[in-house]
């Protein structure tokens, strides 16, 4: 008996899943509610998305537009994954990236953590094997408006971001893409994200605990649970500190440089001295011609006869802000994959994307004009963990250990600045018998490494992340043995 194909049984699975969803609808007509959740939802399903190609598991996506402020015309566009296995049981899982300007679509969906990555042709997509929908249903979002394709009416609107303005639209996000899928209203809800999205994350968990707090009635109650971050930004002081002693730990920089800088910058002044910015202009110059998000990886070049992105990255490093350039995690050949495959108009119309009035914006993965003009109006997000480990939620932070850019070390002081009392002390986790990181645990606050990773951990260690995400969602420690 010949055995079908897994391009067949691809193409049956799709036909079923087309039939099973026109009968819901057929039969959603007797009640009008459920209707038209169903209606709505269908209406954001993606099908048929060029170079998508057949997959070992179902994959059920949708995407499109969600307004936050109807009177400035601001909408967020997302992309959901539904979860591989027991979708009904599993739990929702938000992303974020920061930048802040880099796109959740472009970085973690397409080339990170979602079920389907960019080719390194941008000519079409490939499955991965160690998507994180294989743990929870998966949402991304690209946020704040003005990335990716989220945008607004108001042009004024991109002057005035800034942190609480992300976590107010995020959360209204939240709120109407509940009412347009109802049924995950029940699930647990957790939020995670990497570098700038360490503001991102515990603020807008900050905004959710305490909206489900309020007992007026006006808010509707999100069931949080917890949050986890990357590499993830924290305090200024600590962020700052922890880049420069990891460029000297790791010979990135001379003797010299290293107590010059130190010598001359107090990162506890969110304005350095211009001692401080000649200083720290020198250590970013240094990683020209390395990868400040991973300084063991090989550098990328687009083409042999021309400067390389990453080189452009550190020229925008040093030209603004120090402590701010550079959008987190940027990887220069994967984000010109990724644009080459969001910016044909096939994929875009397949994403509901197409559609944005007025809008003939080219789809970047990180906006240069947002990471310059952004207000960096909160530089601690200390406050947030202390108030929401008093009040019970899970917390992880982990940290890929070959990261310039928000190196573990920094993390590794902001934690002990917290004051938490030690559960248990650092030693290795493991993953196939080898040390996948070591991790820590202490009262509300698990932190862990990934060996050998680096801004970007679940791309550059999938199957460790995969690990990681599992431990977290599952409440479970890392394994600690081989």
């Amino acid at each position: 008996m010949r055995t079908p194909s897994l391009s067949s049984l691809y193409l049956v699975f799709t036909a079923v899943s087309h039939l099973l969803s026109i009968c819901l609808l057929a039969s959603a007509e007797e009640s009008p509610w459920l209707g038209g959740d169903l209606r709505a939802q269908e209406s954001h399903r993606v099908v048929n998305l060029p170079g998508q190609p057949p997959s070992p598991a179902p994959i059920s996506q949708y995407s499109g537009f969600i307004t936050v402020d109807g009177e400035s015309g601001r909408a967020l566009f997302y992309w959901f994954f539904v979860a591989q296995t027991l979708p009904s049981r599993r739990p929702l899982l938000l992303w974020l990236n920061g930048g802040p300007g880099c796109s959740s679509v472009g970085y973690g969906a397409a080339v990170e953590l979602g079920p389907l990555r960019v080719k390194r042709d941008g000519n079409g997509l490939e499955f991965n094997r160690y998507a994180w929908n294989q743990e929870a249903n998966l949402l991304f979002l690209e946020s704040p408006v003005g990335v990716g394709f989220s945008y607004t009416n108001t042009s004024s609107d991109l002057n005035k971001l800034n942190d609480e303005l992300v976590a107010e639209d995020a959360y209204e996000f939240l709120v109407n893409w509940y009412e347009r899928f109802p049924q995950y209203k029940s699930h647990d809800f957790y939020i995670s994200g990497e570098s700038y999205a360490g503001h991102y994350v515990p603020q807008l968990a900050e905004l959710i605990y305490d909206r489900n707090e309020d007992s007026s009635g006006k808010f509707p109650r999100i069931n949080l649970r917890g949050f986890i971050v990357g590499n993830p930004e924290t305090e200024d002081y600590y962020d700052s500190k922890g880049l420069l002693e990891f460029a000297w730990s790791h010979t990135v920089i001379s003797d010299e440089l290293f107590r010059l800088a130190s010598r001359v910058c107090d990162f506890r002044h969110y304005r350095w001295p211009s001692e401080c910015s000649v200083a720290m202009d020198r250590v970013f110059r240094q990683y020209r011609e390395i990868d400040i998000y991973n300084i063991y990886a090989p550098k990328c070049t687009l083409t042999p006869s021309s400067p390389s992105a990453a080189a452009a990255v550190v020229e925008d490093m040093v030209a603004s802000r120090t402590t701010r350039m550079g959008a987190g995690g940027y990887d220069p050949c994967f984000s010109a994959y990724a644009e080459e495959y969001f910016n044909r108009a096939e994929v875009r119309r397949s994403l509901h994307a197409d559609a944005i009035a007025g809008d003939n914006r080219r789809w970047k993965v990180c906006s240069d004009s947002i990471l310059r003009n952004y207000n960096y109006t909160v530089l601690s997000v200390t406050h947030i963990y202390l108030k929401l480990i008093a009040a019970g939620m899970r917390i992880w932070v982990y940290s890929g250990d070959a990261d310039g850019r928000v190196p573990v070390i920094g993390t590794r002081y902001w934690v002990e600045s917290l004051g938490l009392p030690l559960r248990a002390q650092w030693r290795p986790w493991y993953h196939r018998g080898q040390v996948g990181g070591r991790f820590a645990e202490y009262e509300g606050l698990t932190v862990a490494t990934v060996r050998g990773a680096g801004h970007l951990v679940p791309l550059n260690k999938p199957r460790e992340s995969l690990v990681v995400i599992n431990s977290y969602l599952s409440g479970l420690q890392l394994p600690i043995r081989r």
